[in-house]
């Protein structure tokens, strides 16, 4: 008798790297009320880590994800798709999706909660909402405003547009766009560096510019990351560094 295949979100840790892979490629990665309350969990998981730095995004099959299963969209959900999405934009490390494929409805939205997107020629998105009938959430839409702007964020949500790569990462859903043989090295030299970086200053400028970009800034919160990154050990060794032309050993203290 075969086994049940275990097709929930994965998450590995490896040093300062985190992975939650989408495991459905039957089924186009369609996420459902298990898999919103899983993906959170390990979110929470990623975030009680204070030595994980990245969180990477990923996918197999030919899709990277097409969103929250459609038969699930309406009435009271005990795992809302919003509250995992807002979860991993609020993440304590700096998130990196890889989309090897298409990216279809609310995975728009997940990919866009995260800080860095790397994709490859010949994927495309689109967000049908106005074809489903369905009003998307605050959060979602205040995602697309702040990071693609409001007449790019009418465009996709109004008229429900598929567009490829290019113009994904002309119009900035796509930071970097990359030849699809070409997605796991431009993945491994970005998260080298990310990881290679102030744990202190790296993990604070991320939250707060994710503050200032949906005018949540707390000054207060800012000045006290400003004093504690001044009177830190990494700010010393950072210097040294720089005088010694070498790289930094950086503590996280």
């Amino acid at each position: 008798m075969n086994s049940p295949i275990n097709d929930t979100p994965e998450l590995s840790i490896a040093g300062p790297v985190a992975t939650i892979t989408l495991r459905r490629p039957a089924h186009a990665n369609r996420l459902n009320a298990d898999d919103l309350a899983t993906i959170s969990a390990h979110i929470a998981t990623v975030n009680a880590e204070p030595g994980v730095l990245v969180l990477q995004l990923r996918a197999g099959g030919r899709y990277f994800c097409s969103g929250y299963d459609i038969r699930g969209i309406g009435g009271k959900r005990e795992a809302p798709f919003e509250t995992m999405v807002n979860a991993l934009e609020d993440a304590r490390p700096v998130t990196v999706a890889l989309l090897h494929g298409s990216v279809y409805g609310g995975a728009t939205d997940l990919s866009l909660a995260c800080d860095f997107r790397l994709g490859v020629h010949g994927i495309d998105m689109f967000m049908p909402a106005a074809r489903l009938g369905l009003h998307f959430y605050r959060r979602g839409l205040e995602r697309y405003v702040s990071r693609l702007g409001v007449d790019t964020a009418k465009r996709l949500f109004l008229t429900a547009e598929k567009i490829d790569a290019e113009e994904m990462k002309r119009i900035g859903f796509l930071t970097h766009l990359v030849a699809p043989d070409a997605l796991d090295a431009a993945a491994t030299r970005l998260t080298h560096t990310l990881a290679g970086l102030a744990p202190l200053a790296l993990l604070g400028m991320k939250r707060h510019l994710n503050r200032i970009a949906t005018n949540t800034l707390v000054p207060a919160e800012l000045e006290a990351d400003i004093a504690r990154c001044d009177h830190s050990e990494d700010l010393r060794e950072g210097q040294a560094a720089w005088v010694e032309k070498r790289e930094p050993r950086f503590s996280g203290r």
